[in-house]
């Protein structure tokens, strides 16, 4: 039988998003039943609440940053029981047979991962649904055993923001002694710094505005960098290993590229589609520089920032707001309102 949920919905690109009841399916053997508690806001969510990508399908409920406790199992799952405090990010399924789930990296999976809201599901083909709702139904091999040091309402961006910054240090091995900057001081950016200096870096903020030091530092920061200072950015030329550039629109790669040290990276995590002004070859060549990008991670990395976190005490800052507050989160978001991840308290949903 199908479980009755009530939850908050777009019915359109136009309109605000407002209560919505929905029916999740009926759970399958392997299946995790959770009650929501707190879901983070992602600009994902936004942006697809609005049709920005032009894929959305409505009624669509969004949330893929969500924390919650275990209400039932199904006779399969061994590794969960009621009670259990669980997160569940941005997929919800994959392939499991393809090269990338095989290694465990199922957001590259090669027949498409299965969103959290907005996918198609597997099995029944039904428009899956996100976190802003009472309760989610996802298979096991997607749910993530929350360690029980970490403060549910921090934790909960880590689903996304967390996972998307600490992926690409992993990948490019960073660890103590490594230089790495950050692009952009957001929801992503303050992630970024948090994880990089955890893992023993030494870490720059590069910035636009001026006055965001003292929270840079707090963050983890050694280093503030104004990224239209000429000057500034002559006095770390050739010094990152890595740099994660978190900015979410079409902005210019060049000034960032002469500051990679021979063999380092520029990854963006922030945005995707075309590159405006052309990309200068000339410092990648000369220094075997590379711009990548990066995708969230898969699960077992996922599992695995989650216990570094709660090891380091390792949270998002973050703001709770209630379910109903929502569109307004939506417009600062837009406004970049916000130290530096909305959350919502879902239990407000019932108020």
């Amino acid at each position: 039988m199908t479980i009755n949920v009530l939850g908050y919905a777009a019915q359109s690109a136009k309109e605000d998003l407002a209560p919505h009841r929905f029916e999740r399916r009926d759970p399958r053997p392997d299946d995790v039943v959770i009650e929501v508690l707190y879901c983070g806001v992602c600009h994902s969510d936004l942006h697809t609440a609005r049709n920005d990508w032009g894929w959305t399908t409505y009624p669509i409920v969004p949330g893929h940053e969500i924390i919650g406790r275990v209400l039932e199992v199904g006779a399969n799952v061994t590794r969960f029981k009621a009670g259990d405090a669980v997160g569940v990010g941005c997929m919800v399924d994959s392939c499991h047979h393809c090269k990338p789930c095989e290694k465990g990296e199922e957001q590259y999976c090669k027949e498409g991962s299965t969103f959290t809201y907005g996918g198609q599901d597997r099995h029944d083909h039904t428009t899956t649904q996100g976190g802003y709702s009472e309760q989610i139904i996802v298979s096991d091999r997607f749910v993530l055993k929350v360690p029980e040091s970490l403060d549910l309402q921090g934790a909960a961006p880590l689903l996304c923001a967390g996972i998307t910054t600490w992926s690409p240090l992993r990948h490019w091995k960073v660890g103590p002694g490594s230089q790495v900057a950050v692009v952009g001081l957001g929801g992503l950016g303050h992630m970024g710094l948090k994880l990089a200096k955890a893992l023993g870096a030494e870490v720059t903020l590069f910035t636009r505005s001026k006055g965001k030091e003292a929270d840079a530092r707090r963050l983890g920061a050694d280093r503030i960098v104004l990224s239209t200072d000429a000057a500034q950015m002559a006095t770390v030329q050739d010094r990152f290993d890595l740099i994660i550039d978190t900015v979410p629109y079409v902005h210019d790669l060049n000034p960032y590229l002469p500051t990679l040290a021979t063999d380092g990276t520029l990854v963006l995590v922030g945005y995707l589609g075309g590159l405006e002004p052309l990309l200068n070859s000339t410092p990648m060549v000369l220094g075997r520089k590379s711009v990548a990008g990066s995708l969230i991670g898969g699960i077992a990395e996922t599992q695995e920032m989650l216990d570094f976190c709660g090891e380091h005490g390792i949270t998002s800052d973050v703001e709770v707001i209630r379910m109903q507050d929502i569109n307004g989160a939506y417009e600062r978001l837009l406004k970049s309102d916000v130290k530096y991840r909305f959350v919502i308290d879902m239990a407000s949903l019932k108020a």
